[in-house]
């Protein structure tokens, strides 16, 4: 019998990302001189997608006088400075993989940051695999990108499988459509209408990790 494979998001999953971003605009506005709404307006662009066209976005328009690889190289420092994971999510994820799970995370984004993200908060640390869409140009929903990332992890999507994230369509949407049962981080959220729902709704990564541990629980005395 194969090991149970689950899949994480990283962004506002693992992490808070929403409250690293606000906490990096406030500083980057203020070390290049912005004002408030400029603030709201950067937090807004980055919010949206990081990337490196991003900040030459940010560059133009602010007339900043640096250059966009060096916006970018900065972004990538203070974003790893400012984010963490719970203590209880990083010792949760060691409980999985040594219950027997195979653990990957499954992201979108740039590499540079959310490797950078991965390693200062020992999430990297803490996984069989990860898979970012940037290293292979496959972006959830996609199936292909579900792939990759089990491929990471030593295991393939058939085996089935567990997508844990926050975004209904690429995490939930995708996960499903990728043969995985899935895990909805609501966070206080409703699910959106007339959509299919996912296996099950929790407020945050931890409890979808004690829900998965008892899952593994149920299926080895079953399996017994």
């Amino acid at each position: 019998m194969q090991p149970p494979l689950v899949l994480f998001d990283l962004d506002n999953t693992l992490v808070d990302r929403r409250g690293t971003l606000a906490g990096w605009a406030a500083e980057f506005t203020a070390q290049h001189g912005l004002e408030d709404e400029d603030q709201t307006n950067v937090l807004g662009m980055v919010a949206e997608r990081a990337y490196p066209s991003t900040f030459e976005a940010i560059r133009t328009r602010y007339r900043l006088p640096v250059s966009t690889a060096e916006l970018w190289r900065a972004y990538c420092t203070d974003i790893a400075a400012l984010v963490s994971c719970q203590a209880g999510v990083l010792k949760g994820l060691e409980e999985l993989r040594a219950a027997g799970w195979r653990v990957g995370v499954a992201t979108n984004g740039a590499a540079d940051i959310q490797r950078a993200k991965l390693r200062a908060t020992g999430i990297s640390e803490c996984v069989d695999g990860v898979f970012v869409s940037e290293e292979a140009d496959a972006r959830k929903p996609q199936t292909r990108h579900f792939a990759l990332a089990a491929a990471r992890c030593g295991t393939v999507l058939r085996d089935g499988g567990w997508m844990v994230g926050d975004n209904p369509v690429n995490d939930i949407g995708g996960g499903r459509s990728a043969g995985l049962r899935t895990i909805w981080i609501g966070d206080g959220r409703s699910w959106p209408p007339d959509d299919p729902g996912p296996d099950h709704v929790v407020p945050h990564a931890r409890a979808a990790i004690d829900l998965l541990l008892l899952h593994s629980v149920d299926h080895t005395r079953t399996a017994a």
